[in-house]
């Protein structure tokens, strides 16, 4: 049996649009499992992004409960919640922000210290992730203004794993990317994924959502269904098959 490791219970998001209540996100109960890749899909404006903001604690609900390892962090302040992401969360989004002044390392080192002090532990994990990643010793050094778009993706997966979290989130994470690059970024998370690392997933893109072992589908804030592929196998066109009748079935 697969260990729950976040279950949200009748989660509801809602927003006041011009006086007018917009309602995002509407009772959903959810649970994760600790070592799966789930995918989030739907249409634009479904509720996917507001969903994993929720689940991650960067947004809060208007209603509902989350739980966390058994640990309720939908009461939680803001200061509490953030200290909440440092430890357990790990976050790579389309657009990767990452500081253009320092280098590379430095920009890894500075998510890093936020929860350990160790500065020497937390480089040598840099190094094992850097070379995990395929990013050479020489861009280390450098500016991130001074990468290109994939490399600077990498870095951004490396910042986001820095501290171990027990869940990856990933917003888009190949949006802004070519079709190589971007494939190079699916194959790092799901060797990431294939060690032991829990990962959620937004995308609009059957390529990226192939990836995932779970698949949630989202309409008009309510999750409509779900499909299980299993675990990823490269060249399965079985999988291909299998969600793309998923996908016409919800109307995609």
């Amino acid at each position: 049996m697969k260990e729950t490791l976040l279950k949200t219970e009748k989660l509801c998001k809602s927003f006041s649009n011009g006086g007018t209540m917009q309602h995002v996100l509407r009772n959903i109960d959810l649970e994760l499992y600790k070592g799966d890749f789930t995918i989030i899909m739907g249409a634009s404006g479904a509720g996917k992004s507001t969903l994993l903001y929720a689940l991650s604690g960067m947004d809060m609900p208007s209603v509902g409960a989350i739980t966390f390892g058994g640990q309720a962090i939908s009461g939680l302040c803001s200061d509490e919640l953030a200290v909440f992401r440092r430890r357990h969360c790990g976050f790579v989004f389309q657009q990767i922000c990452l500081i253009d002044t320092m280098s590379v390392m430095d920009n890894v080192l500075a998510a890093g210290l936020l929860v350990s002090q160790d500065k020497k532990a937390l480089a040598g994990r840099a190094r094992e992730l850097f070379t995990a990643v395929g990013l050479p010793e020489e861009s280390w050094r450098k500016f991130a203004s001074q990468l290109s778009g994939g490399e600077a993706q990498r870095v951004g997966i490396v910042r986001a794993l820095i501290n171990s979290p027990e869940i990856l989130f990933a917003d888009e994470p190949t949006g802004a990317l070519n079709s190589r690059t971007g494939l190079d970024v699916l194959d790092t998370l799901t060797r990431f994924n294939e060690q032991g690392q829990s990962v959620v997933m937004v995308t609009h893109d059957m390529r990226s959502a192939r990836r995932g072992n779970r698949i949630l589908y989202l309409k008009d804030g309510v999750i409509l269904g779900e499909c299980d592929l299993g675990r990823y196998v490269h060249g399965d066109m079985e999988r291909h098959e299998k969600l793309s009748a998923f996908l016409t079935e919800m109307g995609w």
